[in-house]
């Protein structure tokens, strides 16, 4: 089931966003003790990761995971771990043992395999973020590449991506799919095309993540056109 639900306007969406982090954050606690995140990269969750940082939310309790990361050296720029760690980590208490960057800097193979060593004994997620691209890719999943016959790691490697980096590291459509929630965010009028293929049921990355639950796919107004 994907539940489509369109937003005024970039900022309504992210305000939302972060809202909806937060409650969810918070029943998870209340329910389980425990919060398990995956976080995306790129603009529109850097400012939802910022409308975080004053949340009312235990954040001993937050565990954060990735969705994907490129392959550059630990403290890069261009890591969506860096992006994380400036927009929210280093402003929030989470123990630094519980916050999972994906080591990409090994190189795909590698940070695939340790990263689903990590994830082997990690239940469901509690809430999924991910961003879709104006190719219809989402995480380091792209059209035309290998995952939709990628095995059931939890964790694979990514290679001659069309975006630079080419090297990446991406949890697999099976893992995120083992989620409670999973929230795409799609912003830009760039991303009308991706969102109408994915309406006609196109084989499309964004199309193989399928929790049980659900996905909710969250548009600006210039996204939905």
């Amino acid at each position: 089931m994907t539940r489509w639900q369109v937003f005024e306007n970039a900022s309504v969406l992210q305000a939302a966003a972060a809202e909806a982090v937060l409650q969810s954050a918070n029943n998870a606690i209340a329910s389980r003790g425990r919060f398990l995140i995956v976080l995306a990269g790129g603009t529109t969750p850097r400012e939802i990761y910022q409308r975080l940082r004053n949340g009312d939310t235990d954040w001993s309790k937050w565990h954060v995971y990735y969705g994907d990361e490129r392959c550059l050296p630990p403290g890069h720029g261009d890591r969506n771990s860096r992006m994380a760690e400036e927009s929210l980590l280093q402003h929030v208490a989470i123990p630094a043992g519980q916050i999972h960057a994906m080591p990409a800097e090994l190189g795909p193979d590698q940070a695939a395999q340790s990263y689903s060593q990590l994830l082997a004994g990690v239940g469901e997620f509690d809430c999924v973020l991910l961003g879709v691209g104006e190719d219809a890719h989402t995480a380091s999943l792209f059209p035309g590449q290998s995952w939709e016959n990628a095995s059931n790691a939890p964790a694979i490697p990514v290679r001659n991506a069309p975006k630079p980096p080419p090297e990446r590291v991406s949890l697999s459509a099976s893992r995120l799919s083992n989620a409670r929630q999973v929230i795409f965010l799609v912003t830009g009028a760039g991303k009308r095309d991706a969102v109408q293929q994915w309406h006609n049921d196109a084989l499309l990355p964004v199309a193989a993540i399928r929790p049980s639950a659900g996905v909710d796919v969250w548009l600006d107004r210039a996204a939905a056109g």
